[in-house]
């Protein structure tokens, strides 16, 4: 069931910033110290929401994937299929909040009556909440957004997406590489999507020694929500 306490937290905004601007000028080099110190005051606020949030849930599996797969396409379904398989395992199910891949695992946790949780991002487009949440928090930050889709998760289910699926992915494993974090399952999800990545892996990157051979171990590819599943239990 979700939290007695339900409630979704939005950031607050430093008058006149719009989190596009604010964001831009806080990456654009440097600025004069009362500016850096709002900022971090700024984005402390924002770790400050998040933690408080998200302070009595499950353990969680997070969901990665793209915005921009619509209900009925094949990847959108194995995604709500995996959220289902993931909320019947007892795990929270955590997005990014929006559309697409987002959207369908959420819904697919509602729907088997687990905890449905989002950290959302304001974009100008394609970012806003689904309807499938018990929980969310809306971010300016995407690196206080990785954190919080990271920090309450016990494995990571990844689907095809874009550039930020892709970030999102190559983050948590170099976390686990690097043992900032212990070494939860990284599952892929999606059939032929993926098939030129254990490729690149092992015949570009590990033939020119940029990652080492126990690296290949930390991705487990499936094209089974249920066999997911079956590996997170086994591994947490």
């Amino acid at each position: 069931m979700p939290p007695n306490d339900t409630k979704n937290e939005k950031p607050r905004h430093w008058p006149s910033d719009s989190p596009s601007t604010f964001e831009e000028r806080l990456l654009s080099g440097r600025r004069s110290t009362p500016a850096e110190l709002r900022a971090a005051l700024k984005i402390l606020t924002e770790f400050l929401h998040g933690l408080r949030a998200f302070r009595r849930i499950p353990p969680c599996v997070t969901v990665f994937g793209s915005a921009r797969f619509a209900p009925g396409h094949q990847y959108y379904e194995l995604a709500r299929s995996v959220g289902r398989e993931i909320a019947k395992a007892g795990y929270g199910v955590m997005t990014g909040g929006g559309p697409g891949v987002m959207e369908a695992a959420n819904r697919g946790a509602r729907e088997a009556g687990g905890v449905s949780l989002g950290c959302n991002i304001r974009l100008p487009r394609e970012q806003q909440p689904n309807a499938y949440l018990d929980r969310f928090v809306e971010f300016d930050h995407f690196f206080v957004r990785k954190v919080m889709l990271v920090k309450y998760s016990r494995a990571f289910v990844l689907l095809p997406g874009g550039f930020g699926t892709m970030d999102e992915i190559f983050e948590t494993l170099t976390l686990i590489q690097t043992r900032k974090m212990k070494s939860f399952p990284v599952i892929t999800l999606g059939g032929e999507f993926w098939d030129h990545l254990r490729p690149f892996l092992r015949s570009t990157m590990l033939e020119h020694g940029t990652i080492d051979p126990a690296d290949l171990d930390l991705v487990t590819m499936t094209d089974s929500a249920e066999e997911a599943v079956a590996a997170i239990r086994g591994a947490t």
